[in-house]
């Protein structure tokens, strides 16, 4: 069988180097592509994969990111150094501008691996997660056979990285949830791995979580988490929810012992889409990123298998509520599909679904059977845009947020379109409210504000406030005049500053 050489990568765009890399350049190596875009939950389930690889094969193994990006806003060059930092990637990246790599590399799905060896050719490449152990296996045996030949070089080498904001207070914040009733505001500092409370104007009350990304139960100050997303409030018993999202389980954090408990799933991501249940200490979930409750249940937005979870808070059970697994946008009950769910909201009859990956908003009934209806959006996974409207001629993109404003009213986080739009539930009229979309931090009124892949809402009385995941940044919305401003925590340090001042 006739051996394809690797096609030399371009030289226009890298980031996470000091310089472009070529395939020339590194002769002698082994080299893992893996063709990612940004928004896939399925590309970021095997980050942890590579980091793994990279770490055993560090002195003859490189890996490169080639970025090719499904949505427009994925496109800009900042857009993916951001994500390079939010995701905390730590291998060169190639900006695969108009698919130019896909193309010749013959790719057909997000994520795509292709191991190249030490002599330059193609010797395995696979699709999807999971294939640690294959790659494992297969750089093994390419190191070896090239050992024996003395065609392979061992030495580590270390590449520039990108750098996060110095020192900022919050990092990518992801959700937010307010609580006018006893004042307090409740961030998912996800940068940070860490909850952060504080009073809705701003002054700390508890930081909780260690400095480290980690899973761990006990005290706020012991206690770890990893790229935590969303939370709900159960102000009766005083706990709070919260979907540890890089760990793969839900938390309770004990507002009043302040402690934190990992109530669902087993630290590991499932491999198992078809719906299934069991007890909750024992099943392993996959990404839960929101969590929405409602009467003793917990629901949770499994992203990673496409689906609603629910979690019975008295019988500590867990089971898939809906949702096949499979990745599409697909209405009805039992057959009813969903796309990356990411944003959950309820006003007790409905819930409420930011579906990402489709860029829809849907509702699924709670009192009945579940069955799910679109309520904007054009229910494609590829059918994305920034159009207001009616129904199925509005665009959103990779929409991640989502919150009942009263009056059959839903506020949307559209994140990649930068901006902020209500839809009506009944109608499903969806209007532009806030952002010019431009992605940047710009106070103001209406659409003349801007913001940077906002991913979180939470509404408190007269205000909504919103977590401008990109600017780090928590915004506040006056929702009689529409003014924008920006939340400041004069006493609110980043996790290196607070140990250099202990």
């Amino acid at each position: 069988m006739a051996r394809i050489h690797a096609p030399e990568l371009p030289q226009d765009v890298w980031l996470n180097t000091d310089h472009p890399l070529t395939l020339k350049s590194l002769r002698g190596r082994v080299v893992l592509l893996d063709f990612w875009t940004y928004c896939c939950i399925n590309c970021l389930h095997i980050l942890p994969d590579l980091k793994y690889l990279e770490q055993k094969y560090k002195t003859c193994l490189t890996v490169i990111g080639v970025h090719s990006a499904k949505f427009d806003n994925e496109k800009a060059v900042d857009r993916i150094r951001q994500a390079i930092l939010r995701y905390e990637i730590e291998h060169p990246v190639l900006v695969d501008q108009d698919f130019q790599v896909w193309n010749q590399y013959v790719v057909k799905a997000w994520p795509t691996l292709v191991l190249i060896d030490p002599a330059g050719y193609i010797v395995g490449q696979v699709s999807g997660e999971g294939k640690r152990n294959v790659l494992d296996e297969l750089i093994d045996k390419v190191v070896q056979q090239h050992q024996t030949k003395n065609t392979i070089q061992f030495q580590e080498i270390h590449l520039p990285l990108e750098q996060p904001p110095q020192e900022a207070p919050l990092l990518f914040p992801g959700k937010v949830l307010a609580d006018q009733a006893r004042n307090r505001l409740f961030i998912a500092d996800t940068g940070h791995h860490r909850l952060v409370i504080t009073t809705l104007t701003g002054e700390v009350l508890h930081i909780i979580g260690d400095r480290q990304p980690g899973l761990w139960d006990g005290d706020f100050d012991e206690a770890q988490f990893s790229a935590p997303q969303g939370m709900a409030l159960d102000r009766e018993h005083h706990c709070l929810y919260v979907a540890d999202t890089g760990n793969h389980v839900i938390r309770l954090v004990n507002l009043q012992a302040q402690t934190v408990e990992t109530i669902a799933g087993i630290g590991e991501q499932s491999q198992v889409l078809h719906p299934h249940s069991g007890d909750a200490r024992e099943v392993a979930l996959n990404s839960p990123w929101d969590v929405e409750r409602y009467r003793h249940f917990l629901l949770i937005a499994m992203a990673g298998s496409h689906q609603i979870w629910g979690l019975d808070l008295k019988e500590g059970m867990l089971s898939t509520w809906v949702g096949t697994g499979t990745e599409a946008c697909i209405d009805g009950a039992t057959e009813a599909t969903f796309a990356q769910p990411s944003g959950l909201a309820t006003d007790g009859k409905e819930l409420f679904v930011a579906d990402s990956e489709g860029s829809t908003i849907r509702a699924v009934e709670l009192d009945n059977t579940p069955q799910v209806r679109t309520i904007c959006g054009s229910g494609n996974l590829f059918g994305f845009g920034d159009q207001d409207g009616q129904g199925s001629e509005v665009r959103l993109q990779h929409c991640l947020g989502i919150e009942c404003g009263g009056n059959n009213l839903l506020w949307i986080a559209d994140t990649y379109n930068h901006k902020i739009k209500r839809v009506d539930v009944q109608t499903g009229v969806c209007e532009t409210m806030l952002g010019n979309g431009e992605s940047a931090l710009q106070d103001g009124v209406g659409r003349s504000s801007s913001f940077y892949e906002p991913s979180g809402l939470s509404i408190a009385g007269n205000w909504l406030y919103v977590a401008d995941t990109n600017n780090h940044a928590i915004r506040r919305v006056d929702l009689d005049t529409l003014e924008v401003t920006t939340l400041n925590f004069p006493e609110l340090c980043s996790p290196k500053q607070c140990f250099r001042d202990e």
